[in-house]
């Protein structure tokens, strides 16, 4: 009831035109109701008017001839037709109109609250799983309430008018019309207790279903390259079996069901015809009231042999409203505190004040990890693999918060302002670039909307991407595609680069992004950087140690904390791992050839090994 409570709460925006829906519908169930008793006028006081004496109990009008009372009620019922076809236009018309608006809602919170999830979030759920709520599961939302709702409300409004009139007929008939009414409630309530839990389990084995989709297009070349099209071919075979079973489970509910409704109907209709021809034998009731109350019995009989569809439509939309509100539901841990105020421009002081780090299910990512990071300063953040380095660089935009501890920028705890404008001046280029469908200029101009023509190509030029760009037949215009795939590794970088460097940031996030470049693009990239690193605060993570060497400062961690700080040369006299780290980098010899390291110098080695690099190059070389 929670469920369909929020379902309905959306049209509270469109309540005229739900109102005027069911004005139409009571104006088509008021139509229904007319035409049985003119048939039974027709018959009682027309037909039988013509060949038998006049009887005082058909309720007739006077006056009339049994001719001009049938020809009128005849051209009566065809207006009354016309006149139902126009409301029903109208009934089906607002309904879906409604209903459009309704999905048209619920697809823009979905989408607008996910935006406001936190990383924690995201980092927990399948893209596939959120894809199939935002459009299946939506869909089935609309369905119902553009068509099934309706249907059901007229089913009720039917069944309740043709009650009052069947009473009003001959209530000895009408009691023993409505015998099968229990039974009817209790299939019903009964088939929607077994369908429900079928449908929802049909909605998550489409999700996974599409989760397998999104994960094979998106990881099309790395399948083509392990030669795995038949397993994966497999897996989504297997998955789509699960799905069939599930659906052909529902149908066989369903199945049952709408047999089960005629049986019920026409034992209905059965009892009316015995009994009330009973009683038109005993003139208790005539022919045309029979009639009548025949016609009223069909009409209802119909709505009723569809309510196993309609309780299959809304077991089914309430399923779907379940897993919707449970992305709309999931909480937004991270968000504005009361009272934050907009950062003020920033300097670029970074300081890390005791801070410890849990993610899910309070396992630690950093524990007790203090470091300060001065104006215009560069730290570098080396160490093996989970030993930190990216959920530390994470909590200075604040996409994850401490546990314990402070992130401070210029003095500010970056939970005490707001976000939006904490995050507009913070650079970050990562290592897996990602760039949207769209231009390369509207790629650049991603955090910095209203850039100007000039401030694009300059970025562009500062980040040397400006010589490759214009070698597209349509330059700035040339279309990405999805997820950057027509350009190069080294080239998006760049594009990465000039979209960082047109925000103007003070800090600049540098989150290992030269590991998957050749030596030639990472000197080109590193050119790009002199440029953007300038009078910045840099927190840069590094697989190469000839990419830090020159670092103001260089952190080490291991295991979430915090083992070494210096210099490369007083990292290299004082720490273990930052040496051996180095060692490996500047030999050609295997692992195994090295003497005994520790099992964090070798953790930290194979995150951090890369390709033997003679010398030690200059941080950023011209």
């Amino acid at each position: 009831m929670n469920i369909a409570a929020r379902l309905i709460s959306y049209y509270r925006r469109f309540w005229g035109a739900l109102a005027l829906g069911f004005f139409c519908l009571f104006c088509v169930t008021g139509i229904e109701l007319t035409v049985p008793e003119l048939i039974r006028r027709v018959i009682d006081c027309g037909i039988r008017a013509g060949f038998s004496a006049y009887d005082p109990h058909t309720a007739c009008p006077s006056g009339v001839s049994p001719l001009s009372l049938v020809a009128g009620a005849a051209l009566l019922i065809v207006v009354l037709t016309f006149v139902k076809g126009v409301f029903l236009f109208g009934q089906s018309y607002l309904g879906e109109y409604g209903a459009q608006h309704v999905a048209y809602d619920v697809r823009n919170d979905i989408y607008r609250h996910l935006q406001r999830l936190p990383f924690s979030w995201h980092d927990q759920v399948q893209t596939g799983q959120i894809m199939s709520r935002a459009t299946s599961d939506v869909e089935q939302l609309r369905f119902f309430t553009g068509r099934a709702l309706l249907q059901l409300g007229q089913l009720i409004i039917l069944g309740v008018g043709i009650s009052l009139v069947l009473f009003a007929t001959n209530w000895k008939l009408t009691l023993a019309a409505l015998v099968v009414v229990p039974m009817l409630l209790r299939t019903v309530d009964a088939y929607q207790q077994a369908i429900r839990p079928v449908f929802s389990q049909a909605q998550q084995e489409l999700a996974v279903l599409a989760s397998i989709v999104q994960e094979n297009l998106a990881g099309a070349r790395v399948v083509k390259a392990f030669a795995r099209e038949g397993d994966e071919i497999r897996k989504f075979h297997e998955q789509n079996e699960r799905l069939q079973d599930q659906y052909l489970g529902a149908a066989e509910y369903q199945s049952f069901l709408n047999p089960l409704m005629d049986a019920l109907g026409n034992l209905c209709t059965g009892i009316v015809l015995w009994y009330g021809g009973y009683l038109v034998i005993n003139g208790e009731l005539t022919v045309g009231q029979l009639v009548a109350f025949n016609t009223y019995l069909l009409l209802i009989v119909r709505p009723v042999r569809r309510l196993g569809f309609l309780v299959g439509q809304g077991s089914q939309a309430l399923a779907a409203g379940e897993r919707i509100f449970q992305v709309l539901d999931a909480a937004v841990d991270l968000e504005d505190k009361p009272g934050a105020v907009p950062m003020p421009p920033i300097h670029g002081h970074v300081v890390f004040d005791h801070v410890s780090c849990s993610y899910y299910g309070g396992v630690p990512a950093l524990r007790d990890v203090s470091f300060e990071a001065q104006p215009g300063q560069v730290v570098a953040l080396v160490g093996g693999s989970g030993s930190g380095k990216t959920s530390t660089i994470n909590l200075v935009p604040r996409f994850y918060d401490v546990s314990e501890g402070r992130v401070l920028i210029d003095g500010l705890d970056v939970r005490d302002v707001q976000i939006e404008s904490l995050r507009r001046q913070i650079g970050i280029v990562l290592q897996d670039t990602m760039l949207f469908t769209g231009t390369i200029r509207e790629n650049i101009a991603l955090g910095k909307p209203g850039a100007s023509e000039d401030e694009i190509v300059a970025a562009a030029m500062a980040a040397r991407a400006d010589p490759f760009i214009r070698e597209f037949p349509t330059g700035y215009e040339t279309a990405v595609g999805e997820r950057g795939v027509t350009l190069s590794g080294g080239q998006k970088q760049r594009i990465a680069i000039a979209r960082a460097l047109l925000l103007d940031p003070r800090i600049l996030i540098l989150d290992d992004f030269t590991s998957a470049v050749d030596t030639e693009t990472e000197a080109m990239i590193r050119q790009a950087l002199q440029v953007l690193m300038k009078d910045r605060t840099t927190l840069v993570i590094a697989q190469r140690v000839g990419t830090v060497q020159n670092a103001d400062m260089i952190v080490v961690l291991d295991q979430g904390e915090v083992v070494g700080m210096g210099t490369h040369e007083e990292l290299l006299e004082t720490n273990a791992i930052y040496s051996e780290i180095y060692q490996l980098q500047l030999t050609d010899e295997p692992l195994s050839a090295v003497p005994s390291p520790s099992a964090s110098m070798l953790e930290a080695a194979n995150g951090v090994a890369g390709t033997p690099r003679p010398g030690r190059p200059e941080l950023v070389e011209g």
